[in-house]
């Protein structure tokens, strides 16, 4: 096997190209937590190296440790016997394995236990370890709920959970689906009941939570007698307790290894977080949002491994005299692959930027309003440490607050989608064999297939996206990216230019007609050009300097302006009266 980091010189390049320094400079206070902490960074080069040093530490299990157990957790699965949850062998030693190197709590604060990474290495680690097991990732990356417990709960719960969760002590699960409550999380039914003693009570069933096993669960129930909306939701924190009952776990088409289980809660005792009522219009969302971003890093690793895996077989076998990798036909489908996977890490890792910076202005803000953060001067932490700044810190953050909200559902949709074409396409060039479970690609073909379903169908990411594609917030990002410097592509440049020319038109036949249905209509089309135009800036960006990504980022672009021409054409060329027929159409 191979050290998942090392292997991959698209990864390492992406975190060298990615603008971290500010981000890292506020998120570590400029730097002065290295009085307190002795492994905390004394500069961005010393941040750059712990995180790259990291990197391949985690590379290393991934490839050596994790990849080959895979093939054995995905044939055991997990189990329920007598009301608990047996993980295959390889899990739990996979587990063990990353907490002895000290990567469970990798982006909370030191004095929790936690290493203050930023986001967007956790996300690179979440990816290696998809790639080696998708299944170990969806327990590794529930983790990240106690992000939300960090950002939303008092001292007093950050105090006793948190540094549970860096040292490995404890895994995590998100209870928020219901029999009658998939997507629509506000007719949660789940009750919470205030006790005389200020803690709650939770009585109902939780549906298809994964890891619901885990020894602590961030629930999502109704605290507000005889609401039926979300503003009578509340978000718990709950301890495994002998209150809660695990009914069944589900069988599964993929991911095998993690444990999907139905709960029932009993009057199970139970913490609230934050505030009443702000369980799903806050809480959940900021969960969600994160949990969105790791499912994509996690269909990024899928995809990685599914076109690594048919990369091989190509040159190894032989048919007519040759191998089958020397054929054109199939020369193409490698580089495709290889191409969208490049072009959707370039999105994703965009995406995890943008919000790094969000939570790092938040954070910002949080220090200024409470007087702490001229403690060091200006140099400290750079022009941010002036209260009177505070004013254009909120006016960044809800620049970067509204970008998050795009882009979020733009990578989760772009990095799903293209996994599952990526693994359907390995699969092909495998032939026959591919079909067999003897070649890793038939896993891959159903691992990928829940990543466009969980935590939001790519339909529900196009909803969360399409008002920033017509409010105004991609194109003032997509003005940003055109002001960049892309002096060695010029002629690339003006062929995305053009490409967003013709999602600029087609947005704008869509606004004129004003017709909600014919807006519903075309709204995955209007995000697949968004995420195509915004692909093709980051590629370009990409390719400076960088003679094979040169060569990807042209292949990318004749692709993409043929698929955004194709796209403009439909929209242009279709009428509200149109969608009339539907009904027909898709009639039994």
């Amino acid at each position: 096997m191979s050290n998942f980091f090392a292997d991959n010189p698209d990864l390492q390049a992406t975190l060298r190209r990615l603008d971290l320094e500010r981000i890292v400079r506020l998120r570590e206070d400029g730097y002065k937590q290295a009085r307190d902490f002795a492994y905390a960074p004394r500069d961005f080069e010393d941040a750059l190296d712990s995180y790259e040093r990291t990197l391949a530490i985690a590379g290393d299990i991934a490839g050596e440790y994790v990849a080959p157990r895979a093939e054995d957790v995905d044939r055991a699965g997990s189990e329920l016997v007598d009301g608990e949850v047996r993980y295959a062998p390889g899990i739990d030693q996979s587990l063990e394995r990353l907490k002895q190197a000290e990567l469970l709590g990798i982006t909370l604060p030191r004095e929790y236990g936690g290493l203050n990474f930023p986001i967007t290495v956790s996300v690179m680690i979440v990816e290696m370890v998809s790639r080696a097991d998708p299944a170990l990732m969806n327990i590794f990356g529930l983790q990240d709920i106690s992000e939300t417990i960090n950002k939303f709960a008092d001292e007093a719960m950050k105090t006793a959970f948190l540094p549970r969760f860096a040292s490995g002590e404890v895994t995590g699960s998100m209870a928020l689906t219901e029999p009658e409550a998939g997507s629509d999380l506000q007719n949660v039914q789940l009750k919470a009941t205030e006790q005389p003693d200020g803690t709650w009570r939770l009585s109902g069933v939780k549906r298809f939570i994964t890891n619901g096993n885990g020894r602590i669960s961030l629930v999502l129930a109704r605290s507000e007698e005889g609401t039926t909306d979300a503003r009578g939701l509340s978000m718990f924190l709950y301890e495994r307790d002998e209150h809660m009952r695990i009914r069944r776990l589900e069988d599964k088409l993929g991911i095998h290894g993690s444990p999907t289980c139905e709960l029932q809660f009993d009057d199970a005792p139970a913490l609230l977080v934050g505030e009443r009522r702000r369980g799903l219009t806050t809480y959940v969302m900021s969960l969600m949002n994160g949990a969105r971003i790791a499912i994509a890093a996690q269909a990024q690793g899928i995809a990685e491994a599914a076109w690594r895996a048919a990369a091989k077989y190509a040159q190894e076998r032989v048919q007519f005299g040759a191998p089958i990798g020397e054929l054109t036909a199939v020369r193409a489908m490698l580089a495709d692959m290889k191409v969208s996977l490049e072009a959707a890490r370039a999105l994703l890792y965009e995406t995890a930027l943008i919000v790094d910076m969000k939570e790092v202005l938040e954070q910002r803000i949080a220090q200024v309003t409470a007087g702490g953060a001229d403690a060091g001067g200006p140099s400290a932490a750079g022009p941010e440490s002036a209260a009177g700044d505070l004013k254009a810190l909120r006016a960044e953050l809800k620049k970067y607050t509204r970008l998050a909200a795009l882009f979020t559902p733009l990578a989760k949709a772009c990095c799903t989608e293209m996994a599952n074409t990526v693994a359907y396409e390995s699969l092909q060039i495998h032939g026959g064999s591919g079909y067999m479970r003897d070649f890793a690609v038939e896993r891959h073909s159903r691992d990928a297939r829940i990543t466009n379903i969980y935590e939001g169908t790519t339909q529900l990411q196009v909803v969360a996206a399409i008002g920033g594609v017509l409010g105004g917030t991609l194109a003032a990002r997509l003005d940003e990216y055109d002001f960049e410097d892309f002096g060695a592509t010029p002629e690339l440049l003006d062929r995305v230019r053009d490409a967003r020319a013709r999602l600029v038109e087609a947005i704008a036949r869509v606004r004129e007609l004003d017709d909600v249905r014919f807006r519903d209509f075309h709204a995955r089309r209007l995000v697949e050009m968004a995420i195509d135009v915004s692909c093709g800036y980051l590629m370009l960006r990409a390719a400076q300097g960088d003679a094979r990504t040169l060569l990807a980022a042209r292949y990318f672009v004749d692709a993409m302006t043929a698929r955004v021409a194709a796209a403009a054409l439909r929209v242009a060329g279709s009428r509200p009266a149109d969608l009339d027929d539907l009904p027909a159409l898709g009639r039994i």
